[in-house]
């Protein structure tokens, strides 16, 4: 179907494809500017947030570090931990700040270039534009294994971003697949409501929430970690595919230590490999999980170790984790769904991109759009809310304020029809930033 075929084409000199923390915060940059732009979303404003976390769900880092533009957090727990509906609430307050002009609803189907300007197709119709902001984060089809078309049809199995409580799930043991910081906390909190649990471990690392004094997120902001630009990390652009560290926001805060939920009579199994029947089979190598999680924890200590110390601050000193459970050598490799009792799975193994409505070639092998801090070689194309797209805050709401200002110098330098870079020529908001 060619465009003319849609009717009436509606242009906007900027169109925001999504409506998160990440394409608001570029719309309050343009509002402030006066540049004419639409934001446009598939669902409601802030739709993951309030459709895809569970009841108890909060956040892992503390409230300071929430700073969306002119909008920093301004409640009376700055080293607290936002709750799910006061997530929803800080951003509700955050669109109401500046009205941004958003149309909820609506999904784009395709996005290409035509005649020197971007062209979209939508639900609603036709769109086009001088310059686009694909602002839908990186986390968008929910990864489920094929093995799971295999589980008896009795048995509940859900995506993490369907769990909302243990009440929802049916009664009897549940298996949680994966140990990132979902498959960590909904864990805990299927364990905290004492239901039994049967947890397919991984490779995620794990973070302490304190030490010596502070929350570990504090030091590491005292030490610029969070300013460290991807090309400056020792992993490169390679830290983008990696797993979150595990830790909690629950109570005020806390370690997730899944050698003590052991102990607690959770039960611990390798990475989730088959489905034979009703037999779920895991790998080995619990143990080396386990201590290699608690490694990483332990050299973020040594690096906030060094820093104190290289910077002569007062700090309480304080003793280092001891393990307080060890997985017996005979560790089992198999579980009997049926003979266990159990009544639900929760896949908590992450999600895949899916950027195959941009008909642009900026993609590398893998689907992952090509950029740097978010400008493509595309003119006028720019990404915005990616995992690691150019600090750890990048699809945060540490720092997505940074990138959205940044991009919003080159949106600007584009119309303006400056060919110089915008960090030769800052605009006048990023000096008064």
């Amino acid at each position: 179907m060619s465009i003319a075929s849609q009717g009436a084409v509606r242009h906007h000199s900027v169109i925001i494809i999504g409506g998160g923390q990440a394409g608001l915060s570029i719309s309050w940059y343009l509002k402030q500017a006066g540049v004419d732009h639409l934001v446009l979303e598939k669902h409601q404003v802030g739709h993951a947030w309030r459709n895809e976390r569970w009841d108890t769900f909060c956040l892992v880092t503390p409230n300071w570090q929430c700073n969306l533009p002119g909008y920093p957090y301004r409640g009376n727990d700055p080293f607290g931990f936002m709750k799910k509906d006061e997530i929803v609430e800080y951003l509700d307050g955050f669109v109401a700040s500046f009205q941004p002009p958003v149309r909820e609803g609506v999904s784009v189907n395709k996005l290409w270039r035509e005649d020197g300007l971007w062209r979209i197709t939508a639900s609603d119709g036709a769109y086009s534009a001088d310059q686009v902001v694909v602002a839908v984060g990186g986390y968008h089809i929910p990864v489920v294994p094929r093995a799971a078309e295999r589980l008896p049809a009795d048995i509940v199995q859900i995506h993490s971003s369907q769990y909302l409580n243990p009440q929802s799930l049916p009664e009897g043991e549940v298996l949680v697949v994966g140990t990132g910081q979902s498959g960590c906390q909904i864990a805990e909190d299927l364990h905290l409501a004492g239901r039994r649990v049967h947890l397919g471990v991984g490779d995620a690392p794990r973070v302490a929430r304190t030490y010596r004094g502070k929350d570990v997120v504090e030091w590491l902001d005292k030490m610029k970690y969070y300013d460290l630009p991807v090309d400056k990390h020792p992993l490169g652009t390679g830290v983008r595919e990696k797993t979150n560290h595990y830790v909690t926001g629950r109570d005020g805060g806390r370690d997730i230590d899944l050698r003590k939920f052991a102990l607690e009579g959770m039960q611990l199994y390798g990475k989730f490999e088959s489905l034979e029947g009703e037999v779920a089979h895991f790998g080995g190598g619990v143990k080396g999980y386990l201590d290699e999680a608690d490694a990483v924890s332990e050299s973020i200590k040594d690096s906030i170790d060094r820093f104190i110390d290289a910077n002569g601050i007062e700090a309480p000193t304080e003793a280092r984790y001891v393990p307080v459970w060890q997985p017996p050598s005979d560790t089992a490799r198999a579980l009997d769904l049926r003979a266990s009792g159990i009544s639900a799975v929760v896949w908590c193994i992450g999600f895949r991109t899916d950027f195959s409505w941009i008909n642009e070639p900026i993609f590398d092998g893998r689907g992952y759009p090509g950029h740097e801090r978010g400008v493509t070689a595309a003119p006028g194309l720019y990404f915005l809310g990616l995992p690691w797209q150019y600090t750890w805050g990048s699809g945060r709401f540490s720092g997505i304020d940074r990138d959205a200002r940044y991009l919003f110098d080159h949106i600007s330098a584009l119309r303006a029809g400056a060919t110089s870079s915008t960090e030769s020529t800052p605009s006048a908001l990023s000096q008064a930033a």
